[in-house]
């Protein structure tokens, strides 16, 4: 399909604190979701979604991620000699998925923070609106996240952000968006967020979650906090700061998106991914519940 926007930017320089010691020595973005590391999905997403020109951030151990999607003539041409024709193509397929991606790759240089890897990768913008998908979110659903928040953009012309319905008392896990005006169809007009509210003072029942659409304003705002931080070298570079300093003055739209979302930044969440996934899969689905199942029955039962 084609698509207004063409570019995407997804940060994959984090450290996966939060997921230590299974971090340690593979990149969160790696981890599996399925049959897929979840950077797989997010990049099947964006393909699906019309873009054609990714460009991925990563930091120093992320090598792992260029390997996935490096074509790998060897090991298709050994599984064709041995009979596995099916697990060569599998293996062809997520290079053609790459090439059809244009995937690159871009080493983090600059503060810490979400803000500078899209800062990073910037320079070849342009002026053109850009995805930013972060590669830890997989999103299930008929029309893909990335295609939602581009039809927002057709429509208001202006930097977009995905948001979800929040049960109020996680407030203090997310942004949370101050909503000025519904234009219906799940797209806000937004005057800023506020970053995890007691619930009491939550502004709305959304929560901003991976995803947006920025323009060169956005990076502007992003250029002169990092400006500022050589200067003074204190905290960090975040989008939703950026994404802030604009809507001050100017249009910034959320999309509420339809579909499930996994986040699988921690364990506990990683874990629910895992097996959402696992149940919709028609041949693992069965065993599991049988399995939950067994495990659930009293004793002797």
């Amino acid at each position: 399909m084609s698509s207004t926007i063409r570019r995407a930017v997804i940060p994959a320089a984090g450290l996966g604190s939060r997921l230590l010691p299974l971090t340690k020595a593979t990149p969160k973005e790696m981890l599996p979701v399925g049959d897929k590391p979840v950077i797989e999905h997010t990049v099947r997403e964006l393909v699906d979604s019309g873009i054609t020109d990714i460009t991925i951030v990563v930091s120093g151990g992320k090598s792992l991620i260029q390997d996935h999607f490096r074509p790998n003539p060897a090991l298709v041409e050994q599984l064709r000699a041995d009979g596995k024709s099916a697990y060569a193509d599998a293996v062809e397929e997520i290079a053609e998925l790459a090439r059809r991606g244009h995937i690159t790759y871009l080493d983090q240089q600059g503060p810490y923070g979400n803000g500078t890897p899209v800062l990073n990768a910037a320079r070849s913008f342009g002026d053109e609106p850009v995805l930013v998908l972060w590669p830890d979110d997989v999103f299930v659903a008929e029309v893909p996240r990335a295609q939602q928040l581009i039809r927002a953009y057709e429509q208001t012309g202006c930097p977009v952000l995905a948001l979800m319905p929040m049960d109020p008392v996680e407030s203090r896990r997310y942004g949370v968006p101050v909503v000025q005006e519904d234009l219906g169809g799940g797209t806000l007009r937004i005057t800023g967020l506020v970053e995890k509210p007691d619930p009491a003072a939550a502004p709305s029942s959304y929560a901003a979650i991976g995803g947006y659409v920025i323009t060169p304003g956005i990076v502007d705002e992003l250029r002169e906090r990092t400006r500022r931080w050589y200067e003074h070298r204190t905290g960090e570079i975040y989008l939703t700061d950026a994404v802030n300093a604009y809507a001050a003055t100017r249009a910034v739209y959320g999309q509420v998106i339809q579909g499930r979302w996994y986040d699988t930044g921690n364990p506990a969440d990683y874990l629910v991914a895992q097996m959402a996934h696992a149940l919709a899969h028609p041949e693992y689905g069965p065993l599991l519940r049988g399995l939950v199942g067994e495990l659930d029955a009293p004793e002797g039962a």
